[in-house]
């Protein structure tokens, strides 16, 4: 995409440069060269070359390319790097003019690169939106003001978790952006290690002292820490990793993704005078530190881990403070301020801190997740505590406002301080042009109504469909779908930036069929009745659905949430649903009672087994929950009548415990007291560790017409096996809508 526009102020493009102004291109001509140092490597060779096309391509302008020893006198140039050898720190750039000579460089090679680039947006006024989408503009002539510009950037590393940045090298280098989630990192042992170093299927049968004791027995959760022969395994290991990866730098000893740490004697003794479990966490990886001097550590602040003990990290331990838990309706400072103060006193023990920051919905990719508003404030908060190192989790997978988020998270990891604002709209306008204004009504709506929401938590493993009544009202959602129905009709004779719109609108499209599931409106339904007083489906949510599915096949669009739920199977499990709202049902409406205490979930609620709303792949949409019992529910039909068919759905969320139960038995009774056995139906995929993570399955029941009243469904708990990562902790059993003809 290019521009016809000027550069500079042009006002001033034919005065001489002693006025202070520099004419680079004049009517596509240039008397000007860029010259690199003969001492210049490949990065800040590539960065003489980067300049010299967009000249090209921004003038018409060749300018030629020529090293130091070979430059022309009395010729205006350009330097790219150091070439007067002045003081820069490592990851400082300098940008300036000294009559008609224009000095770009770095205190590195990568911030030379770096220079050039701020160069070409900040005063040639290039812009790269994504990978194939670029505004460069169109102009014979530039012209320049004088400039003095330097920079030092507070974090060094910055990395967003995102593919934009990891497939497309040049697009991340223009963004001053990390290509790899873990650069420097021994590829093998980068995060949760401690099961690599001590796979259980090779020591716990033999060594069961290797690992966590939780009440009274050991098990393969977290290693105990205070064994001196897992002390010198997990030395021994990391030494070969790093003679296997000679190019690596660091490596991770970290606790694996679970809270059963070690009780024992030993450790517990460590932890209270500590302070934290992160006393024992501190004192094992200082001493594996201690055998690496010339290497670093990376260990991990999360979760029990996240509270600083009083001992400080060795020199070379590098700590990943994680911010999972955190509400992301405001910024940390405000609405997480226990991590807040972990953040400082961390950051009073140790110069050496990597920020794990989270900014997406891991539940649902595609969701609205309105939490653009707190990137800047927590940025801040990161840098103003000595965070060298940021990594900003995003799904990697294309989200919700994908290119828009990746964009706005890079700029500011690059700078914190900058308007925000003139942020989102640069980023709306030169992506979506035209369409552009209504995107940026979106988001600043959405933005606006969860702020004034102020007792929503928006969680990292929410759902849409806790919104419902919020930023996600009928109301609203019929608002955003306008916004972005006005959006297309503006740029509807412009295929590339259509698809670009229906991009963004996902995830206003995804909140609207989950809330249809939910049946939260006439309206948002699954279903409709016709003239004949039929149940059909409605017409909007299937046209709805096509559109989102076939979205996300042309862009590439393949993953739902982290699990690996995939589109594919999402849009296989709509249209089930589809089917099953349709289907006659006896049980509908009718009153449940529950033997067994569900929890937490759907309000406790046994009558939304009922209700009619179906649940999708998150625990969060209209499921039933139960953790460390059985299910045992009674469906009254109200009078007695023939009976056919029983199905109830069921989750499987492995890695949240959330599995699917090891049998479900249907029984039949005509008064509420003697029940009869109607068969039962054993779970046809036992779980094991090769299980699928999301996953939703129908136990049906198929048999002779009988007639009953009364139906009575127990689901067996499927207990937490010893070698899963909440080993020791009650599963969960999660069920829907009970189906009865």
């Amino acid at each position: 995409m290019r521009y016809s526009v000027f550069i500079g102020i042009l006002t001033f493009l034919f005065t001489s440069c002693s006025n202070n102004n520099i004419i680079l291109t004049k009517d596509g001509t240039s008397a000007y060269e860029i010259v690199y140092l003969s001492a210049a490597n490949e990065t800040e060779y590539k960065a003489a070359t980067t300049l010299q096309e967009y000249i090209l391509e921004i003038s018409g302008a060749k300018l030629p390319l020529v090293d130091e020893n070979s430059q022309t006198a009395d010729t205006p140039k350009i330097y790219i790097g150091n070439i007067k050898d002045i003081s820069l720190d490592q990851q400082e750039i300098s940008i300036k003019t000294e009559g008609k000579y224009i000095y770009i460089s770095g205190g590195s090679d990568e911030a030379t690169s770096n220079a050039v680039f701020v160069f070409l947006e900040d005063y040639l006024g290039c812009k790269w939106y994504a990978p194939n989408v670029e505004s460069i503009p169109n102009t014979t002539s530039i012209a320049l003001n004088t400039i003095d510009y330097n920079y030092t950037p507070d974090i060094v590393t910055c990395t967003v978790h995102s593919r934009l940045f990891y497939e497309n090298e040049k697009f991340a280098k223009r963004h001053k952006v990390t290509t790899e989630a873990f650069p420097y990192y021994a590829p093998e042992a980068k995060v949760h290690t401690f099961h690599r170093f001590m796979p259980e299927e090779v020591f716990y049968k033999s060594h069961p002292e290797y690992y966590a004791l939780r009440g009274d027995k050991r098990l393969p959760t977290q290693l105990c820490l205070t064994n001196p022969t897992v002390l010198k395994i997990v030395t021994d290991s990391v030494s070969a990793l790093f003679k296997r990866n000679p190019e690596a730098s660091v490596v991770s000893v970290s606790q694996d993704d679970n809270q059963q740490y070690c009780q024992c004697e030993n450790c517990n003794s460590i932890d209270t005078e500590e302070g934290s479990p992160s006393g024992t966490m501190i004192y094992f990886v200082n001493k594996v530190a201690e055998a690496f001097p010339d290497k670093t550590i990376s260990t991990l602040a999360y979760q029990h881990t996240r509270k600083p003990p009083k001992t400080a990290p060795s020199e070379n331990v590098l700590i990943t403070l994680c911010s999972i838990e955190c509400d992301r309706s405001g910024p940390i400072a405000e609405k997480c301020t226990d991590f807040a103060d972990d953040l400082s006193g961390w950051s009073a023990l140790t110069d050496n801190i990597r920020i794990w920051d989270y900014t997406t919905q891991f539940t649902n990719f595609l969701a609205p997740f309105p939490n653009i508003h707190t990137l800047q404030p927590n940025i801040k908060l990161f840098r103003d505590n000595n965070a060298k190192w940021v990594f900003e989790q995003h799904s990697s997978q294309p989200s919700e406002l994908f290119e828009l988020r990746s964009y706005i998270t890079a700029k500011l990891l690059w700078n914190p301080d900058q308007d925000f604002d003139t942020l989102l709209t640069e980023f709306t306008n030169g992506y979506y042009e035209e369409a552009g204004p209504f995107i940026k009504q979106y988001v600043d709506l959405i933005h606006s109504k969860i702020q004034e929401d102020e007792d929503f938590f928006l969680f990292l493993y929410g759902d849409p469909s806790e919104a419902f009544t919020s930023y996600l009202n009928p109301e609203l959602l019929q608002t955003y779908t306008q916004l972005f129905n006005d959006a297309e009709k503006v740029i509807s004779e412009k295929p590339e930036l259509i698809n670009r719109v229906k991009m963004a609108r996902m995830g206003i499209d995804f909140a609207v069929l989950e809330a249809s599931r939910k049946n939260i409106t006439s309206e948002f339904s699954l279903t409709t009745t016709n003239e004949n007083g039929t149940q059909i489906t409605n017409p909007a949510v299937a046209l709805l659905l096509d559109n989102f599915t076939n979205t996300a096949k042309e862009n590439n669009i393949t993953l739902m949430n982290e699990m690996g739920f995939t589109v594919i199977e999402y849009g296989a499990n709509y249209v089930s649903a589809l089917e099953t709202a349709k289907r006659n049902n006896k049980a509908k409406g009718k009153n449940v009672v529950s033997l067994t205490a569900p929890k937490k979930y759907a309000n406790e609620n046994p009558m939304v087994l009922t209700d009619g709303a179906l649940g999708g792949s998150s625990f969060y949409a209209n499921w039933l929950g139960y953790e460390g019992n059985d299910l045992d529910v009674v469906v009254d039909l109200g009078e007695t009548q023939a009976i056919n068919t029983i199905s109830m759905a069921f989750l499987q969320v492995t890695n949240h415990v959330v599995f699917f139960p090891s049998s479900v038995h249907y029984f039949g009774s005509i008064d509420n007291k003697k029940f009869t056995s109607l068969g039962v139906i054993n779970n046809p995929k036992p779980l094991v560790k090769t299980s699928k993570v999301n996953d939703i399955h129908y136990f049906d029941l198929k048999m002779n017409p009988q007639k009953y009243r009364y139906i009575k469904v127990i689901a067996k708990n499927t207990g937490t096996p010893y070698w899963h990562h909440a080993a020791g902790l009650p599963s969960w059993i999660f069920t829907d809508e009970i189906i009865i003809d």
